[in-house]
């Protein structure tokens, strides 16, 4: 009997996550597909999120290891007013760059291609 293959959800796509919640409901950002990057599932930012959610307005956020920075683009999504976005890798960097253009938030991100431990 052959192995039933995994098949993603409806309108998953490989490499791109969606932001869950707030201003930008829904879009989709891409992910740099590597070994190591691994962005969070949407059940865990949801309850993250949910969770903090009394604490986000105007808040300065910090996403270090950023990788897909999901985490950091919810926290703007749904209120912060900035996020810090470390990662060392030059292709998350760049993909983070592009994020912010994208979502029009040049003036509430910073991004820092950095080792998070020194």
């Amino acid at each position: 009997m052959k192995a039933k293959k995994h098949t993603r959800g409806p309108g998953k796509k490989k490499g791109q996550i969606r932001i869950i919640g707030g201003k930008w409901r829904g879009r989709k950002l891409s992910v740099v597909t590597q070994h190591g990057v691994r962005p969070s599932s949407d059940r865990v930012r949801e309850t993250l999120f949910n969770w903090l959610s009394p604490r986000l307005d105007r808040a300065t956020s910090l996403d270090l290891y950023a990788g897909t920075g999901a985490l950091g683009f919810e926290a703007l999504s749904r209120g912060g007013q900035h996020t810090t976005f470390l990662d060392i890798d030059r292709k998350v960097i760049d993909t983070l760059q592009n994020h912010v253009e994208m979502l029009g938030a040049k003036n509430n991100a910073t991004i820092l291609e950095r080792d998070a431990l020194e």
